[in-house]
């Protein structure tokens, strides 16, 4: 039954530890294809309420989305393909010890080892690539007749989009969704989550936890993962649900 089961890996905050896409901006930057008042007037604000942990992750996420796009737009891809490229040599390898153990063990098994994220497909193949992956999915910023970013996005940073990803994946190689896996730390990864038989959060927001909590079923089958410095901790749902406060 290995042929029919697969593992879908969030990547940004799942497999990385940096997200991808600010490593991204942070380059375009360098290259001075985007101004660096972009990044101070719109994503900074949002990233120091969050480090300060008085913000919101996704609210962060979501400035630099809104950058990326608005810096991309009538940019010839070949930039952005460059630029991806040096992101993964250089931050490729900055990754969780827990989720680059989970590839492994996946490939081991004969699993299916896809990502599925809100990153630029320009990131994401670059990392699929460097990993192995048999698959992936990410953010389509597509491309005009006059071979520049036109401005329309096609996303997988929700829940909608991941949903749909897995269950064309699933069509695609004839899966069995109650064998398979799903990685995720945000509440964008929810559905993905709910799909399948083993749904495992790796370094969860608190919106992400509580979904799981507010889920009889979920919680039943989701298992907790949390990474700090060296040490893997797997959490009890149970014990979870006792902080007070939480949700």
């Amino acid at each position: 039954m290995t042929g029919r089961t697969a593992a879908f890996f969030d990547i940004d905050g799942t497999i990385s530890r940096e997200g991808l896409i600010s490593e991204m901006l942070q380059k375009l930057i360098r290259y001075e294809i985007i101004d660096l008042s972009q990044w101070t007037s719109r994503v900074e604000p949002a990233f120091t309420k969050w480090d300060k942990r008085v913000g919101d992750y996704d609210i962060y996420l979501m400035k630099m989305v809104e950058t990326y796009s608005d810096t991309v737009l009538n940019t010839d891809p070949f930039h952005i393909k460059y630029i991806a490229k040096r992101v993964i040599e250089q931050k490729g390898e900055r990754v969780y010890a827990y989720t680059r153990d989970r590839i492994l063990w996946h490939k081991r098994q004969g699993h299916k080892v896809v990502a599925i994220s809100g990153s630029p497909i320009e990131l994401v193949s670059e990392m699929a690539r460097k990993y192995g992956l048999d698959d992936y999915k990410g953010t389509i910023y597509k491309i005009g007749d006059d071979g520049k970013y036109n401005g329309e996005i096609i996303p997988m940073w929700d829940r909608v989009s991941k949903n749909n990803a897995v269950l064309e994946m699933a069509e695609k190689y004839d899966l069995d969704l109650s064998l398979c896996y799903a990685y995720g730390d945000t509440a964008g990864d929810l559905t993905m989550m709910r799909l399948v038989g083993n749904p495992i959060a790796v370094n969860p927001t608190r919106e992400l936890v509580c979904s799981i909590l507010s889920d009889n079923e979920l919680k039943k089958k989701t298992n907790i993962v949390v990474e700090r410095k060296d040490v893997i901790y797997h959490l009890k749902t149970k014990w979870l649900e006792e902080i007070e406060g939480l949700c």
